[in-house]
């Protein structure tokens, strides 16, 4: 009995220890997850939300040409200057810009008139018969009122014409770095608008009178009595008295990122003088002022200088002209450049170009200085005025012998030195030798004065003179204003 009592209560011991072991087994979780047999789900790590990146605000811009903006026009027709309201017309010679578009075309059609013919002095008239001339010229003054666009498009403009130059000649100062063209300025003009600039530059060089018309007008000056005209390819600047609009065009952020940076190294741009510059009144330091003509591209195409554009500098020689003929000479720097939007750089840059009226005898140097030259004309002149003079004055023969058939050709040429035409009839036609000899001693001492002896000629670049300037090195930045 009893020893059945001890066999169950062993079996009884052994179903206890088994089931409490496959117990503690069922509830031990095992130290490295990877030795999981039964597969959980993992949640998926929850992303950022992604945010809308801001898209770029177009940007409005106004194409507004300001006040005060000088149109180029050359004349297309022969003008007589004689009665105020004559009809006058012209072709724009350069393109002009708002922005960086251009909104009035070179070649595009200027009509005008003639709106004031002023009087002439008594002292003016009193000095020019003196020189033998009895019909002297008017100072008159132009006004431009339409532009005609290539399209048709009429546009009214209020306009006041500076006096017109009849030969402008266009100066380098390096003609062989003139030659080469970078790609921030082959970029500042699109392939198209070059070609339209170049036809309408080589007709208005068809139009202007040539060397054989000039010399007819040289013989015409000689005359007394003459009429007054304008001649084709006088060039005038119509300056506008009121601003244009010609709308708006919309730019993004990535069109005008480089607004404002300095344009590449030897980079040429084209600007008008703000005010007139010359070597008689300016000094060391006196400030000077440009506007950019036409907008200036990097190499990428990416818009610099905006037109309207503002450089500034100085003046760091200027000699005035002096007495026995020392002509002036003139030298600037240009130091900072200003977009209409207010961001200001600093620059070294220097002139390298400028067009200046033919009669200016302007020449400029390598390094960008202005100076004025003498013809070399005025020694062959000046000594055959003194051998005309030292002619008429000296009889054939001094045994009292009449003169021989030479001596109206003599006296033509003595009359002629001193008082052109009209002095070239009087000494054939008065057959005396002291008053041939008093216009020829007249005409030669009137040459060697004014070639020689009276003062210089000034470097004068008048307001609104086209140059150009070119970047000689990167500045640092000047800040906004």
């Amino acid at each position: 009995m009893s020893s059945s009592r001890f066999f169950l209560a062993f079996v009884f011991l052994l179903i206890w220890s088994a089931a409490a072991q496959v117990q503690n087994t069922g509830q031990q979780q095992p130290s490295n997850p990877d030795q999981r047999h039964d597969p959980q789900l993992v949640p998926r790590p929850v992303a950022p939300a992604r945010t809308a990146e801001p898209r770029a605000t177009p940007q409005e811009i106004e194409l507004t040409v300001p006040s005060g903006t000088p149109i180029r026009i050359a004349l297309s027709k022969r003008v007589r200057i004689a009665h105020e309201g004559t009809p006058v017309e012209g072709r724009v010679t350069d393109t002009v810009y708002a922005f960086d578009q251009p909104v009035i075309p070179a070649g595009s059609r200027a009509l005008g008139h003639v709106a004031r013919i002023a009087p002439i002095s008594g002292m003016r008239r009193a000095m020019a018969i003196a020189d033998a001339d009895f019909s002297p010229s008017h100072e008159y003054t132009l006004a431009f009122d339409t532009i005609v666009l290539g399209n048709g498009r009429r546009i009214r403009v209020v306009t006041t014409a500076s006096r017109g130059s009849a030969n402008v000649v266009h100066l380098v100062s390096d003609p062989a770095r003139a030659a080469k063209k970078n790609a921030a300025a082959q970029a500042a003009h699109s392939a198209q608008q070059q070609a339209i600039d170049a036809y309408h530059q080589a007709m208005m060089e068809i139009k202007t009178p040539g060397r054989m018309h000039r010399f007819k007008q040289y013989l015409l000056a000689q005359s007394p009595w003459r009429r007054q005209y304008v001649e084709p390819g006088t060039r005038f600047d119509a300056s506008l008295k009121s601003p244009l609009d010609f709308g708006k065009t919309v730019r993004v952020a990535g069109q005008l990122r480089s607004v404002g940076d300095v344009p590449a190294p030897d980079t040429t741009i084209h600007a008008r003088l703000v005010e007139e510059i010359s070597s008689a009144t300016a000094v060391r330091g006196s400030p000077i002022e440009a506007v950019i003509t036409q907008p200036v591209f990097n190499a990428g195409h990416q818009l610099v200088l905006p037109a309207n554009s503002r450089v500034f500098g100085e003046v760091t020689q200027a000699k005035p002209a002096g007495k026995l003929h020392h002509n002036g000479e003139l030298r600037v720097v240009f130091q900072r450049i200003a977009t209409p939007g207010g961001k200001v750089q600093s620059m070294q840059a220097s002139l390298e170009g400028v067009e200046v009226d033919r009669g200016a005898h302007m020449k400029l140097d390598s390094e960008g200085g202005a100076h004025t030259t003498d013809s070399k004309s005025r020694y062959a002149s000046t000594g055959l005025a003194v051998v005309v003079a030292a002619a008429a004055a000296h009889p054939e023969s001094d045994s009292g012998a009449p003169d021989g058939p030479a001596d109206p050709a003599v006296r033509t040429a003595a009359g002629g030195s001193g008082f052109k035409l009209v002095g070239a009839v009087l000494g054939l036609a008065s057959h005396s030798k002291a008053f041939s000899s008093a216009l020829g001693i007249y005409g030669a001492a009137t040459s060697v004065y004014s070639h020689f002896l009276s003062r210089g000629k000034d470097v004068v670049l008048p307001k609104d003179t086209p140059i150009e300037i070119t970047f000689n090195q990167r500045g640092g930045s000047g800040g906004g204003h």
